[in-house]
């Protein structure tokens, strides 16, 4: 394993930048050794004219060699033992056994992508035979950039849900780490070439680069081999790169996931019920992770008497402890967008305590007519509050629920009653979300075949994907039709004897057969 801070460009350490950077711990409240440099221009250049030319062979490989190089990269991560989570702890201040969850799902994403490319079925394969014969499949993008998130140092970093469904695309990556974790991306990119050397795949089919300042992503984004984007984090930097995106000569995709508030909303009959039990659900729900998740449900609306559930509330929330946030930065945006809020005329409803270096939590409140007047009093503050709306009946309740913008979730908590007598409430939350809850909380983001993890702007861009779960391949294939083509030179997805053997949209009629 070769010393961390330098740039992994296919299978050499480049080591060319002046400038560097290191994490800083949020626990000890110290800057950890080692420093990394900032990539280079000519870096970030070597990395992607690298990763087209691996492109060419890459392209090429089949399902079962790529699901071989993701399982070898599963297998790999693993093997990092106590070494990678006790950094990624250090890094994050995350606690040793939300990362060992969280290295779980990582490897588990990767295993469940490369079941997926596999059995081969997802490539979506459509045969019209006539005139003319049509023979339709989706093919990978190109070089994709991936840009780690914060707020989960493996799930959604350097081999996330983003890396994960790339390669198994058949696209090669270059990863942007993010600089509150380099060490825990260092680690993890080592065992990804590592793999890649065990499975034989082409030298640049990944890259990692680190970098500290906004130049760094800004030169990946603007390369003209790059094909697409893949980004977590918040709506400034997502929408900065998305602007950057469609300014090129050859614009290219964005897939960026700039979080939400995620609201919730509680209904009269189910709080008469059990309000105290949903209350301590709630805070359950918000503090989970000092509250840095991007489902975390930053809002929450009722429109009825709810005396049991907002004392208990208030009650509880006194006593909750504050606890550190990812990054000194991060922190402070919090304290600014709680600032933010009670200058905009929020009430403060309740508070914890806690030290000047943790988050305390916090619940606010607003009324319905100030939040449609001023839509940016329910933008995210991402940290461990929520804002209270009490809306006066269901129709103050619907105008507020059209009126918000695009979420990543949206849940209500109803008895059955309650959800008959509120059907219009699902109907409109449905254009407002990509997952709708029902008598549930947000926070757990199941990765399988069906999870949507992505809505309507500002919450993801484009609104049409999810970057969780196996749908989320498609965000890195285009389909490609081959008309009138002679059978020796149609890919075996798209034979007539069907010789992988996979589902196929045959004349209208999903089948395995061959065609006669």
């Amino acid at each position: 394993m070769h010393e961390p801070g330098s740039q992994l460009i296919g299978n050499t350490d480049s080591a060319e930048g002046q400038q560097t950077f290191q994490a800083f711990s949020p626990q000890r409240q110290e800057w950890l050794t080692p420093s990394f440099r900032e990539a280079t221009a000519e870096e970030i250049n070597r990395a992607v004219m690298l990763a087209a030319a691996a492109f060419s062979t890459y392209k090429k490989t089949d399902g079962a060699q790529r699901a071989a190089f993701l399982r070898a990269i599963a297998d790999g991560i693993v093997a990092l033992g106590d070494e990678l989570i006790n950094t990624a702890s250090a890094e994050s201040g995350l606690p040793l056994m939300r990362l060992q969850g969280e290295r779980d799902r990582t490897t588990n994403q990767l295993r469940l992508f490369a079941d997926l490319i596999t059995e081969g079925s997802w490539v979506n394969a459509r045969i019209d035979k006539g005139a003319p014969d049509v023979r339709q499949i989706q093919i990978p993008l190109g070089v994709v950039a991936v840009f780690g998130a914060s707020n989960f140092p493996l799930a959604f970093s350097v081999a996330g849900g983003d890396t994960a469904a790339a390669l198994a695309a058949g696209c090669t990556v270059v990863c942007k780490a993010h600089p509150a974790h380099p060490h825990t991306s260092h680690l993890v990119a080592e065992a990804i070439r590592k793999a890649a050397g065990q499975t034989g795949m082409p030298e640049g089919v990944f890259s990692l680069l680190h970098g500290a300042t906004i130049a760094t992503g800004q030169q990946l984004a603007v390369h003209p081999l790059l094909s697409a984007i893949a980004f977590t984090g918040s709506f400034k930097g997502g929408k900065a790169l998305y602007d950057t995106a469609t300014r090129r000569a050859v614009p290219i995709p964005v897939f960026a996931e700039m979080g939400s508030v995620n609201p919730v909303f509680f209904l009269p009959g189910i709080l008469k019920e059990k309000g105290e039990t949903l209350a301590t659900q709630f805070l359950q729900s918000l503090t989970m992770g000092v509250g840095q998740f991007c489902t975390n449900p930053g809002l929450f609306i009722t429109h009825a008497e709810n005396g049991a559930f907002m004392d208990t509330l208030q009650k509880n929330i006194a006593a909750l402890p504050a606890g550190c946030m990812l990054t000194p930065g991060i922190l402070d945006a919090y304290n600014k967008g709680l600032g933010q809020l009670r200058q905009a005329g929020a009430q403060v409803l309740g508070k914890a305590e806690g030290n000047a270096h943790e988050a305390a939590p916090a619940l606010l409140q607003i009324s319905v007519q100030q939040a449609i007047a001023n839509p940016a009093l329910c933008h995210e503050v991402f940290g461990p509050s929520s804002l209270h709306i009490r809306a006066n009946g269901p129709q103050e309740l619907y105008s507020l629920a059209a009126a918000l913008e695009g979420q990543l979730t949206a849940t209500i908590h109803g008895t059955e009653e309650d959800l008959r007598q509120h059907a219009g409430l699902v109907d409109i939350l449905r254009e407002k979300a990509g997952r709708l809850v029902i008598n549930g909380f947000p926070t757990g983001v199941a990765v399988n075949h069906a999870m949507v993890h992505g809505g309507p702007w500002p919450a993801t861009t484009p609104a049409a994907g999810t970057s969780v779960g196996t749908a989320a391949i498609y965000r890195f294939c285009r389909p490609v039709c081959y008309q009138d083509f002679p059978a020796y030179l149609l890919p075996p997805e798209l034979q007539d004897g069907n010789p992988l053997g996979i589902w196929r949209l045959l004349n209208g009629q999903f089948s395995k057969e061959a065609l006669q």
